[in-house]
């Protein structure tokens, strides 16, 4: 499966860093991964949000999107890899996203119903990202 990792802003904190090139190179393993940064700055222009998700499926992470544990979120991200050939999932910034990016989101993807820091929530992200496709790869990681 093909993932693209659209996410505003960079992580600042140092765990933040480390942590999120920790689960994007073993994410990388099992996938191919690309990431784009939107600066800051850039976070509003939907145009350029949209035009880097071009012809994927986007899955917007939202608060009021849909939650999953970690088998369901494995077995829907199986389903959207038979469905297209590149997945976006795309984390806003403190601000969230543009109404009309999240208005064409395919699907929207809540971490929970609490409020996560931004650095926090691109790490757990991955994490998940990666939980996922070892449970699809049927590797050992999620026990």
């Amino acid at each position: 499966m093909k993932i693209h990792i659209v996410v505003v802003g960079k992580p600042k904190l140092a765990y933040a860093k480390q942590g999120f090139a920790e689960y994007l190179s073993r994410l990388q393993r099992l996938h191919t991964v690309r990431v784009t940064h939107i600066a800051d700055k850039h976070a509003y222009n939907s145009g350029e949000i949209l035009a880097v998700t071009h012809g994927s499926v986007r899955i917007v992470l939202e608060i009021e999107g849909k939650q999953y544990d970690s088998e369901a979120l494995a077995k829907f991200l199986k389903h959207r890899e038979i469905d297209s050939k590149e997945i976006s999932i795309l984390i806003g910034g403190p601000e969230g996203l543009p109404a009309d990016v999240r208005n064409q989101a395919n699907y929207l993807w809540s971490l929970g119903k609490h409020t996560l820091p931004h650095d926090l929530a691109m790490v757990v992200t991955l994490e998940a990202l990666y939980r996922t496709s070892t449970i699809n790869a049927g590797l050992p990681y999620h026990k």
